[in-house]
């Protein structure tokens, strides 16, 4: 199964590319993929994942197939075949 992975913003810049196609085996939950794309580009970790938290959500806007993940089943949200992931930073101002 293959699934379109965008960034945009700062992520685009720690990765080195604005998107890319990640395989898996099966039908995974949305944070297993995140797991596997912080493994492809580690320079992402610093910048995508919380260190408190573990997760992505706190820094980042995620959607799937144009739909924010709070909308659907948040990173348990299950991933098909085909299916875009958009990684958007978010950015606190004060």
């Amino acid at each position: 199964m293959v699934i379109t992975v965008k960034f945009v913003g700062v992520f685009r810049s720690m990765s080195g590319k604005s998107k890319f196609t990640l395989k898996l085996e099966n039908i995974v939950p949305l944070r297993e993929a995140v797991k596997e794309i912080v493994e492809e580009s580690p320079k992402l970790k610093r910048v995508l994942i919380d260190p408190e938290l573990e997760d992505p959500r706190p820094n980042t806007l995620i959607l799937v197939n144009g739909k924010e993940i709070s909308v659907l089943n948040g990173l348990d949200t299950m991933l098909k075949d085909e299916d875009e992931v958009v990684f958007v930073p978010v950015v606190h101002g004060g």
